[in-house]
């Protein structure tokens, strides 16, 4: 069984943190929030980007990147425009992270150098510089749920009657 998580180092911008939350509550993604952040978790734009959701989620709160390391074990992905391999060609399977790095700077080079083999690219065109934070968490989030199937997710809705006449 997969179990997926969500791993913000140092996010800056909290409407995006919002969304990627409403992102990981709807999908059941457990969400890590690496300090220092740009902003606090009481902040209202954050609040409302990730409305009534809160109560919902799973997130832990960690010192540094060091203190996230020693706290868990799995198979970690670097997402970053440096990478070499599509996000779509990595296999997601058991305990997984996918990693994003600050909306301003990415992830670490170093940490980047010293995991090459899963830093993955989400495929754009290489005259803009990125998407946005919270777009490539859900592109990335929902390409390793279709992996698995969407496990737990519901899959299929359904139509209400609707009639066109007032």
């Amino acid at each position: 069984m997969t179990k997926l998580n969500i791993v913000l180092v140092e996010p800056q911008i909290p409407q995006n943190t919002g969304n990627i939350a409403r992102t990981c509550a709807v999908t059941g993604a457990s969400l890590h929030l690496i300090k220092p952040m740009g902003f606090t978790v009481t902040d209202k734009a954050l609040k409302r980007a990730g409305l009534d959701y809160w109560d919902k989620l799973d997130i832990t709160y960690y010192d540094g990147i060091e203190d996230f390391f020693s706290k868990n074990e799995g198979k970690f992905y670097f997402f970053t425009t440096k990478g070499r391999r599509r996000h779509s060609d990595a296999s997601y399977k058991g305990n997984v992270y996918l990693l994003f790095g600050r909306e301003d700077k990415g992830l670490p080079e170093e940490l980047l150098y010293e995991n090459e083999k899963n830093c993955l690219r989400i495929p754009m065109r290489n005259t803009l510089r990125s998407l946005n934070l919270s777009n490539s968490v859900a592109i990335a989030a929902y390409e390793a749920l279709r992996q698995n199937d969407y496990p737990d997710l519901e899959t299929k809705g359904e139509l209400t009657k609707f009639s066109w006449e007032k």
